[in-house]
């Protein structure tokens, strides 16, 4: 192999992990992102710790969830994120004040991730990967990985694996604390399994799709097909001849020449 050829080679390999850390953090939400999700817990469970007032500290973390979510929409970014964290934020808030119990904060949070370790195992034995049912539209591939690259539905079905297993244990670890520690044990945990964890899942994920084959850019194909139809279309309308001109009717009223 020239040395040319393997610089392209390795060129093209840094370009697709390229991509994929920016599919991640795009699928995922970045950095901003996991501040928007972990940060209102971290203020309820501070604002708890020094006032001891549920109402006092849902409302301070319900504000600023209110506020990282307009902050996105002045800036004209996508609001997923944010309000994801405002309705995640409203419903302990809700639970936490009717039920008076400040550990019901996190409630709906840890039910979120249990429900959502589970999905990832149960369609990775099922054979359709929650990871690629996500990131599949953000590489452009849709669901092309489950019929004609094998390889990267492997892929996508291992990754599957290791965010269950992660999800899981998470779960396994908090609902112990919920059920037998108080507000304040369960909402620092919550704070210190918050982005670790992420970051490990993803971190392991990128480690295997970038081994993975190449997904297959199924828009790309659509709009090449597209294209081709359109140039077919316009060559076979400039080959059709033009109808010959029709020739005029014999005028009834000249009179025939004699014979």
């Amino acid at each position: 192999m020239s040395d040319q050829a393997a610089q392209g080679r390795v060129a093209d390999q840094t370009a697709d992990e390229a991509a994929t850390r920016e599919a991640f953090f795009a699928a995922f939400g970045g950095v901003r992102g996991m501040v928007e999700t972990t940060v209102p817990g971290l203020v309820f469970v501070l604002t708890f710790t020094i006032t001891r007032s549920i109402n006092v500290s849902a409302a301070a973390a319900l504000g600023l969830s209110v506020v990282l979510a307009v902050s996105r929409l002045v800036q004209r970014d996508t609001l997923k994120h944010a309000f994801g964290g405002v309705f995640g934020v409203a419903f302990g808030a809700v639970f936490a004040m009717i039920s008076g119990d400040a550990r019901n904060f996190y409630l709906p949070g840890m039910l979120y991730t249990l429900g959502l370790g589970v999905a990832y195992v149960v369609t990775a034995l099922a054979g359709v990967p929650l990871l690629g049912l996500i990131l599949g539209p953000v590489f452009r591939e849709n669901l092309s990985w489950r019929t004609r690259n094998p390889g990267r539905k492997r892929a996508y079905t291992r990754a599957s694996y290791v965010w269950g297993a992660i999800l899981l244990a998470k779960s396994a670890i908090t609902f112990p604390i919920y059920f037998w520690g108080d507000a304040t044990q369960l909402g620092w945990l919550r704070v210190a399994l918050g982005i670790p964890p992420f970051l490990l899942a993803v971190y392991v994920t990128w480690l295997i799709l970038v081994k993975a084959p190449a997904p297959i850019d199924v828009i790309a194909e659509w709009e090449a097909r597209e294209a081709a139809s359109e140039e077919a279309s316009a060559n076979a309308a400039e080959d059709t001849p033009a109808p010959a001109p029709a020739e005029p009717a014999p005028d009834p009223a000249t009179p025939g020449r004699a014979g």
